[in-house]
């Protein structure tokens, strides 16, 4: 498979000289599927932004294309990359025809018009993402799942061969989170690259082609789902028990935390939240 996005000793960092990323070295191929795991504040998003552009590095080079990211101009990335951020702010009432249409930006100039091509394109990314019965709704009237697809076909229309995800099922339903999963692996199944920070780590078991766990922005693996999603590596990753199983019947995993006892002090926290008077004998108040 051809060799997409390059990372060469990459280390980044904000303000104040935190490090967010150290010294990191992958590659992602053409047709890739890469889901990145790792608990809250593991640097997912921070990699993400920097594998688009967003951020600067404080050390190494990231080729997109055998060219580094630092030298596309922003419309260039915006035809190489799409990225669906985390946040989305919608303070506009703008239709759902209008949000998927302006996917198609970086291909026009400022005074040019949508013509037959990009009715065409952006038609067929709503009917894909299954919105084009509301195209002329407002987007804020929509849920929360609706939303995501919308904004899912708005990157979509942008026909790049890379696609950025930033936790695109977080707060959805299984319904709508697993068919999010479902269209990134049949986009990458036609060759798209799509790289998606997840947190539902079933779903990117039996979704994704490979994963990248972080630990602290270091790279604790790097490698096919089964491979990953084990008790030692979650574990660490994680920095708490966690057990993976396999179900014997449908083969997909079965991830969960292991519980911890309920200590004296645990019961005590619990009883004050409850309202136990312990100077009345640990009766209810």
């Amino acid at each position: 498979m051809k060799t997409i996005i390059q990372v060469n000793d990459v280390t980044v960092g904000y303000d104040k000289g935190e490090r967010i990323l150290h010294d990191l070295n992958f590659s992602i191929q053409a047709g890739d599927f890469v889901g990145i795991i790792g608990k809250n504040g593991a640097g997912k998003s921070t990699l993400l932004k920097s594998m688009r552009g967003f951020l600067p590095f404080d050390k190494g080079e990231i080729l997109l294309a055998d060219r580094r990211v630092q030298d596309y101009s922003q419309r260039e990335l915006a035809r190489k990359i799409a990225y669906l951020q985390q946040q989305v702010e919608l303070t506009f009432d703008y239709t759902v025809r209008d949000m998927v249409m302006a996917g198609r930006y970086p291909y026009k100039k400022w005074w040019q018009q949508q013509g037959d091509e990009d009715d065409r394109i952006i038609e067929a990314c709503m009917k894909y993402t299954d919105v084009l019965d509301m195209a002329e709704r407002p987007i804020r009237a929509l849920s929360g799942g609706q939303r995501q697809r919308v904004l899912l076909a708005k990157v979509l229309a942008q026909q790049t061969p890379v696609l950025f995800l930033d936790e695109p099922a977080a707060g959805l339903d299984l319904f709508y989170q697993e068919q999010i999963f479902r269209f990134c692996r049949e986009l990458s199944a036609r060759g798209k690259t799509v790289v998606m920070v997840v947190h539902e780590l079933n779903l990117a078991d039996r979704y994704c082609s490979r994963l990248m766990l972080l630990k602290q922005g270091n790279v604790l693996a790097d490698a096919a789902p089964q491979q990953v999603l084990t008790d030692e590596l979650l574990s660490a990753g994680y920095g708490t028990a966690i057990h993976a199983r396999r179900n014997l019947e449908t083969g997909h995993a079965d991830i969960y935390t292991e519980e911890l006892p309920l200590t004296s002090a645990k019961r005590e926290l619990l009883d004050t939240i409850i309202g136990v008077d312990y100077q009345k004998g640990g009766e209810a108040l």
